[in-house]
């Protein structure tokens, strides 16, 4: 009850306009979820389904898994362009405003393969097709007849405007709350509880509900309307305290500006690149972020969009049923979110370090997952694997809220030798395009591997398997990023303790306190690495540019 109590006085600080914007902000984060549960699970869903369909249908040997791994590669890639092209814009006009145009345009885009649906023969599923476990075995003839590669550049488009959404999100509680680091941990870890509350209850209601009556070629039509919701909704904020940047010799605003102002941010991105791997990899106190932060962040989506499509389709037999699985992940991460909100707020764990090491050891639940034979088309199996993926993901969203505080706290502190780049986007910048990349090439050549294991046992009309290959794919590949995130853990000075109250002699609330000073510190190996600290204000007043990474992360930015 301590936690609790320390929890609710702490939400007291918030003034009543405060309490306001987080109350509409988190409505329009649900609604906004929940969309996105039932987009993101039906294209899964669909795409996999139509290349097992169109293999079948043309009698050739599968590719499914290594395309719906390119499928969403190239998408969390093109999220990065999205915010790229975002950023200029909530540097002109109230975050609130361009986040409701961002969702709205996000909105037509997931419409984009409902329409090519229809105008290609798609409809709704038959009513004899309809409910859980009801559907006849490679019976899609209700589809559009368009190739399924058609999706790629679509899913790459919608990939832009969810960029554009994930951004932007992330801006607005800073707006909120003001500077407080502890305000934007209260919000950060509240949003986080609903979003992910939110996320159970779509992907599990997609799975049971919406693509067993409409088709998951259909499902996401409410998509659309509950971004429409969350649009208006946030429409309701408060002007939060926007000031628009003048100049003393202001210009006509033109798409060129626009463009140009584009591309710098492009170039920005890329330096910032190139900056967060100096100050990474040139240093033990950051060098362990790698592996602790992107490899276990690859990890999570793996396993929630390549094991857990595989397992639905070719174990259980039912794609939609992915959405099973991935409910249970979400419900995991809720209470690994929890989790840290309540013993972090009481300095019960210090740092990340605890977390992380327990994410690494629950990474090895997959290996159950090669040996076990479920019974095919029985949804009581899919609740199984579900309650499996609790922990796996449990300590990942520990590991995960905890870290992304703690890179906060410690790399806002520091000055990179470039004053364009901030040191906090810089590192950032370069875990999550470690992470894009690692997943998009790995993620791709398993899929393409596992399709090649299945194809050589059989295929579709063989009784092809899978399980072979699951001992790489999930056991082995889950095994060393587990060993490499477990001895990322020991790398920081003062961190061999089971529980670290410091690392590198600071501690994370030590660096919170004090986080109106930054240390001016050299990055590259032979600079001498000077201390000079300067009072240059908190880590909140990164440029837009400095956190222009769409992460599902639910970090504070």
């Amino acid at each position: 009850m301590g936690h609790f109590s320390e929890l609710r006085r702490s939400l007291q600080e918030f003034s009543a306009q405060e309490r306001r914007n987080v109350m509409i902000y988190i409505l329009g984060i649900m609604a906004y979820k929940f969309g996105l549960e039932a987009f993101n699970g039906s294209v899964v869903a669909l795409a996999t389904n139509r290349y097992d369909y169109e293999s079948i249908h043309n009698n050739t040997p599968s590719r499914t898994f290594e395309r719906v791994g390119l499928l969403t590669g190239l998408n969390q890639a093109f999220q990065c362009v999205g915010s790229i092209l975002i950023a200029p814009l909530v540097k002109r006009y109230p975050t609130k405003n361009v986040l409701a145009a961002a969702i709205t345009v996000f909105g037509f885009c997931t419409a984009l393969l409902i329409i090519l649906d229809a105008a290609t023969g798609g409809r709704f599923m038959p009513a004899e097709y309809r409910g859980v476990g009801k559907h006849p075995k490679n019976k899609w003839d209700y589809y559009g007849s368009y190739n399924t590669d058609a999706m790629i550049p679509i899913y790459c488009i919608s990939g832009v405007a969810y960029g554009m959404v994930e951004l932007i999100r992330r801006v607005i509680p800073r707006d909120i709350v003001g500077g407080s680091v502890q305000k934007l941990r209260q919000v950060d870890s509240i949003v986080h509880i609903f979003y992910e509350i939110t996320g159970t209850a779509g992907a599990f209601t997609t799975g049971l509900v919406i693509i067993p009556q409409l088709g998951n070629n259909m499902a996401f039509i409410i998509t659309p309307l509950c971004f429409a919701l969350s649009a208006l909704a946030w429409l309701f904020l408060s002007d939060l305290g926007f000031t628009r940047t003048t100049t003393t010799s202001p210009k006509p605003r033109t798409p060129t500006r626009y463009w140009k102002s584009a591309a710098s941010a492009l170039l920005l991105f890329f330096e910032s690149i190139l900056v967060g791997a100096r100050l990474l990899l040139s240093s033990r106190r950051f060098l362990w972020l790698i592996p602790g932060y992107a490899l276990s962040l690859h990890a999570h989506r793996y396993l929630e969009n390549g094991i857990a499509p595989q397992i639905a389709r070719r174990y259980l037999g039912d794609a939609s049923w992915s959405q099973i699985l991935v409910g249970g992940s979400n419900a995991g991460e809720l209470l690994g979110a929890l989790a840290v909100l309540l013993l972090s707020s009481g300095g019960a764990i210090p740092t990340p370090m605890p977390w992380l090491r327990l994410d690494a050891l629950l990474l090895l639940v997959v290996w159950y997952l090669p040996y076990w034979r479920p019974e095919p088309g029985h949804v009581g199996q899919a609740w199984l694997v579900a309650a499996t993926f609790v922990p796996v993901s449990f300590g990942w969203a520990a590991g995960d809220v905890s870290l992304a505080a703690y890179i906060q706290a410690a790399v806002g502190r520091l000055e990179s030798r470039d004053r364009e780049v901030s040191a906090l986007g810089a590192v950032m910048a370069f875990l999550y395009s470690f992470y894009i990349v690692t997943y998009a090439i790995v993620g791709t050549l398993l899929g393409r591997y596992l399709d090649g294991v299945y194809n050589a046992t059989g295929g579709s009309g063989g009784g092809g398997r899978i399980d072979g290959g699951l001992v790489y794919t999930a056991g082995v590949q889950f095994t060393v990023i587990a060993a490499l995130v477990m001895a990322s853990t020991f790398m920081p000075k003062g961190a061999l303790a089971f529980n670290p109250k410091m690392l590198e002699g600071d501690g994370l609330e030590g660096a919170e306190s004090r986080g109106g000073e930054r240390e001016s510190v050299e990055p590259f190996p032979g600079g001498g690495g000077s201390k000079n600290k300067q009072s240059l204000g908190s880590y909140e007043e990164e440029s837009v540019a400095s956190i222009q990474l769409p992460k599902r992360t639910r970090e504070m930015v």
